[in-house]
Parts: C-alpha cells; sequence; structure tokens
C-alpha cells in the first residue's frame, strides 16, 4: 500500500462534505427566495386593500356593479362593471385566437419544420416576444385600426345575428375590445408560442418513436404523445399569455375608445380594461381619486390569482400528466 492512499478516503470525505454545504447554502437561498416572493406579493396585497378601504369607504355606489367613473367629484361615485367586463372579454378573445395559433406554430417548429427553416423562425418567435408594448400599440393604431373596417363590416353582415357581432352603429371606426383582442392575440403569441416550443422539445424521443412503429401516422404521434406530455406546458404557456393579456396597460390605451358604456356589442367602440383605466387617469387624479384606481388594481390583482390559481389545479388534477413521472 503505498503512502498516498490514506490521503485518498479524506480527500473523498472532504468533497462530500463541502458537497453537502452547497447544497445547504442553495436550499436555504431557493428557501428564502420562495419566502421573500411571499413576503412582498403580501405587502402589495396589503397595500392595495388598505388604499382600497379608503377608497370603498366613501363610494357612493356599488363598486362592483356601478359603471361610472367619477371617484373625484363632490360625491364620489365609481364602479368596475365596465372595466371587469373589457378586460375579461378582450382577454378571452386573446387567448381563442392565440392559443390555437401559437400552439400549431410551435408544432410546426418542433415536429414539422427541417432544422434549417425551423431555427431561423424560433429566433423571430423569441424576438417579437421582446418587442415592447408601445410598438404594438402604435402599429395597432395606424395599420390594424384602419385595416379591420373590412372584417367588421364581414362579420356584421354574416354574423350580426348573433347579438354579439351585430354592429349597431355602423360606419364607426373600429377601436373596440375586439379590435383590443386581435391586438393582444398578436402580442401574447410569441410568449406561448416560444414556451410551447421548448416543452414540445422535452418529449421523450422513445414515446414519439414507439407511436411511430405502432403504425400511427405523425399526426397520430403528435395527439398521443406529444400534446398529452405537454399538456401542463401549454397550460402555463397559455397562463403566462393571459397574464400579460389582463394587464397591458400601453397597447390597449392608444387603440381601445374607452367610455363608461358597456355594451354587448363587441363591435362598437367603447369598453375600459383595468390597466388602461390606471394608465389615463392616475396621473390626473387627486389623493382619493387614486385611492379608487387601487381599489380597482387590487381587483385585477385578485382576478391574476385566481387564474392562476385555477391554472395549478387543473395541472394538478392530470397528475400521469404533470412530469412528474416522465
Amino acid at each position: 500500500m503505498t503512502s498516498s492512499s490514506p490521503a485518498a478516503p479524506r480527500g473523498r470525505e472532504r468533497r462530500k462534505r463541502d458537497s453537502r454545504v452547497g447544497d445547504k447554502i442553495f436550499m436555504n437561498l431557493s428557501r428564502g427566495s420562495g419566502i421573500l416572493l411571499l413576503v412582498v406579493m403580501a405587502a402589495i396585497a396589503g397595500f392595495l386593500t388598505w388604499r382600497s378601504g379608503i377608497a370603498l369607504g366613501k363610494n357612493e355606489g356599488n363598486f362592483l356593479t356601478t359603471f361610472e367613473w367619477t371617484p373625484d367629484a363632490p360625491k364620489p361615485v365609481f364602479g368596475i362593471a365596465v372595466l371587469a367586463f373589457g378586460t375579461i372579454v378582450s382577454a378571452l378573445i386573446a387567448m381563442a385566437i392565440a392559443v390555437p395559433v401559437a400552439i400549431g406554430i410551435a408544432l410546426f417548429i418542433s415536429h414539422y419544420a427541417p432544422r434549417r427553416i425551423a431555427q431561423p423562425f424560433a429566433y423571430l418567435v423569441d424576438l417579437l416576444a421582446a418587442v415592447p408594448s408601445i410598438i404594438y400599440g402604435l402599429w395597432g393604431a395606424l395599420f390594424l385600426v384602419p385595416h379591420l373596417d373590412g372584417l367588421t363590416s364581414w362579420l356584421d353582415e354574416y354574423l350580426g345575428w348573433t347579438y354579439i357581432f351585430d354592429q349597431s352603429r355602423a360606419g364607426t371606426t373600429p377601436r373596440t375590445l375586439f379590435t383590443v383582442g386581435i391586438l393582444l392575440a398578436i402580442m401574447i403569441l410569441p410568449i406561448i408560442t416560444a414556451v410551447s416550443r421548448e416543452v414540445f422539445r422535452q418529449v421523450p424521443r422513445m414515446h414519439e418513436e414507439a407511436a411511430l412503429a405502432l403504425g400511427a401516422t405523425r399526426w397520430e404521434m403528435i395527439r398521443t404523445a406529444v400534446l398529452p406530455f405537454g399538456r401542463p406546458g401549454i397550460i402555463s404557456a397559455s397562463m403566462l399569455g393571459l397574464g400579460r393579456a389582463l394587464g397591458e396597460t400601453i397597447a390597449v390605451a392608444v387603440v381601445l375608445s374607452s367610455n363608461n358604456v358597456l355594451s354587448l356589442h363587441l363591435l362598437d367602440p367603447g369598453g375600459g380594461t383595468f390597466a388602461q383605466n390606471i394608465a389615463l387617469k392616475f396621473s390626473e387624479a387627486q389623493p382619493f381619486g387614486r385611492d379608487a384606481l387601487m381599489a380597482s388594481g387590487l381587483v385585477l390583482f385578485v382576478i391574476t390569482l385566481v387564474v392562476n390559481g385555477a391554472a395549478r389545479l387543473i395541472v394538478a388534477r392530470r397528475k400521469e400528466y404533470s412530469g412528474a413521472n416522465a
């Protein structure tokens, strides 16, 4: 036995001890980051609740059903009926358009396109995800709005019987919730596509090969192997896009012609969203008016938490697709 042999076990023991110390440091840092995030969220919720309580205590109207927004009047009256309707409807329109298209693009990049085409296409999608909101807003106001006249007229003519596409004021500029929904869909499309693409690329290769070996076509392989595996990722990507759609401010403020009218005719101008209302009125609001805006911000905060919590419950209900057993 050589003289260096006793040193080898000591060296391995030292490396194990250093590794355990590193693991403990990383674990504590991760735990501290999670606790810090919860503290920050609790602080935001507490601040919004405090300021909202001040405003709601002096509100002369029903906060949930009132259409009017005049918190700085001698008798303050304000409510979120129009804002909640506009926020939810525009976000739903955006999701209905963006999610199917994003999944199709992600599948094309990951499973259909040749590598020489897929790689530049993926870079383009990532680049679009980094475009600032104001650019989308200006593009929407200067290009999208003027070119939607034909589409809105077609919808009014052929789908007006559905009531929601009945344009009661024909010939008006399409600065509507429908236009906002289309713009938001374009904005969130790169985010959902990028996340879904990465999820689809993580599907185990042997799952795809097994489906093909059993005689499945490429689409059948995607339907039976890729989409079930990527379902949690698709839901997470969709919720990430929905979060941006719910909280988008500048682009909506530039495109939407806001007013205090709640209409189920999506092709009529009017409506509003929480984020847009806060952005447009915060600078000119009096102290009490800012408290009222804080109250509307609290509602948006709660809606976002509920949406994300629902997404987590959906994923948790299907544990076989959660990735835990992959």
